[in-house]
Order: C-alpha cells, then sequence, then structure tokens
C-alpha cells in the first residue's frame, strides 16, 4: 500500500505467483520424498538424487517426433554421449537479476555452469534479495550448494558479504531441516567456510588464496572493536549452522 492508501497490485501479483511457485514446489519435492521412502534406497545420495530430480518429466509422443527436438527432457544435465545438445551461450553476467524463486532456479541450473559465476550470483544478490526470494521456502538441496559455492570461491574482501548471505539463509522457513539433510561432502564445506571466515575476521587469511591478504596483514579498515564483533558474529552464526 502506498502512500495514499492504494494497494500496490503489482507487487501482491507477484507475491501471490511467489507463494504459488514455493506450494507446487514443495508439493512435487514432498512426493518424491514419499516415492523414495517407499522404494527402500540404499543411501542417502539415492534418496538425494530422486528429490533434486523431481522436477523433470518423461519426454511425451511429440517431442519424439521429427528431426527437430523440440523438448530437452533434462534442462540441467550436461553434454550427453553420442549426440550433440543444443548450444546454451552462458552469460558472464545476467542481464537482470532473479526476482522469484523460479527466476532462480531458472538461472541457478541452466544458464550459471561455473562455481564462481554460481559464487558471483548469490554476492549480486546479497542477504536482503536472497530471503524475498527464498520467503516461501528454500528448495531442497539448495542449502548444501550455496554452502559449498561460498567455501570454494569467498575472499577477503568479500566476506561481509558472505556473512549477509549466511544470516539471511539462516531466516528461511525450514532451514533445520534443510541442514539436517546436508551431505557429508556439504557439510564439511560448511566447517571449512567458518574455518576461512574465523580466519578473516581476525584480520588473516591464507597467503595461497587468490583474492586473500599476506598472512598477518590486517583488513585496514577494522578497528579492534569491530573485528570483535565480527568474531562474535562468527560465533553466532557458527552455532545456528551447528559447526563446532
Amino acid at each position: 500500500m502506498d502512500a495514499g492508501g492504494a494497494v500496490d497490485m503489482a507487487a501482491l501479483r507477484e507475491e501471490l505467483r511467489a507463494a504459488l511457485e514455493a506450494d507446487e514446489r514443495h508439493e512435487r519435492e514432498n512426493n518424491a520424498k514419499l516415492r523414495a521412502v517407499r522404494q527402500r534406497l540404499g543411501s542417502y545420495q539415492e534418496f538425494r538424487d530422486i528429490v533434486l530430480a523431481s522436477h523433470l518429466r518423461p519426454l511425451e509422443k511429440k517431442d519424439k517426433m521429427g528431426n527437430k527436438r523440440n523438448v530437452l527432457w533434462n534442462p540441467c544435465a550436461g553434454h550427453m554421449r553420442g549426440q550433440q545438445a543444443t548450444k546454451v551461450e552462458i552469460p558472464q553476467e545476467l542481464e537482470q537479476l532473479p526476482r522469484t524463486s523460479a527466476e532462480f532456479y531458472r538461472d541457478w541450473r541452466r544458464c550459471l555452469q561455473s562455481g564462481k559465476e554460481k559464487y558471483q550470483l548469490l554476492l549480486k544478490l546479497e542477504g536482503k534479495a536472497l530471503s524475498r526470494i527464498f520467503q516461501a521456502e528454500l528448495g531442497f538441496g539448495l542449502l548444501g550448494e550455496f554452502l559449498t559455492v561460498l567455501a570454494e570461491n569467498i575472499c577477503h574482501e568479500d566476506r561481509d558479504a558472505v556473512l549477509q548471505i549466511l544470516h539471511s539463509l539462516s531466516g528461511t522457513k525450514r532451514f533445520g531441516l534443510n541442514l539436517d539433510l546436508l551431505s557429508t561432502s556439504e557439510k564439511e564445506s560448511t566447517r571449512d567456510l567458518f574455518r576461512k571466515l574465523q580466519s578473516m575476521s581476525g584480520g588473516y587469511w591464507s597467503p595461497g588464496h587468490p583474492c586473500g591478504k599476506a598472512e598477518g596483514e590486517a583488513h585496514p579498515t577494522d578497528t579492534s572493536l569491530q573485528k570483535e564483533a565480527k568474531e562474535r558474529r562468527v560465533m553466532e552464526l557458527m552455532s545456528c549452522y551447528q559447526v563446532s
């Protein structure tokens, strides 16, 4: 509602669309989880793969006929053996940042192939935008992917932005459940991320990191009180992410 008391219909439609998308995704993933449980799979990884692939649909008859392929069965797949897949131009920078969870999934899965590209997207969106996009729910498996990407690409100058992202993600719905469903490698990435953040908050960073400071070189803008506050913030997030 604006200053004149009028309702912002565009904002309401956008919020409703985001809520409907989240409900549809939640129902789809929940059904996939139930199917996976009934199959009595041998490992968590098999269970996770089934849920992550819940958005896929089988080819229809019209998709198989003719010389031209109309629909790519798995838009998330990479190169396929024995055939030339449609080449997708991956821009260095997206022309427009995603505003909804559906747009985010599209860009994250299809447009961004490298960890560095995904890392840059998270930085550009920042914590506030991520909170808005995932206000209804953070999709299954995304939290682990985010933590892995952040751990592998974090730079000293991005420290505050990463802390803001972590804080925003911790406030998403079903955060505790998503945290419990992290794989072993994702949990290790989480620990690695916080180890790096701890070293950064104290003004130290590995000299081998391409974006880092030389060991023993303090961040020039940080006072003792600022360092203490950042160390405390890291400790609070470590507790939230169950990192000991």
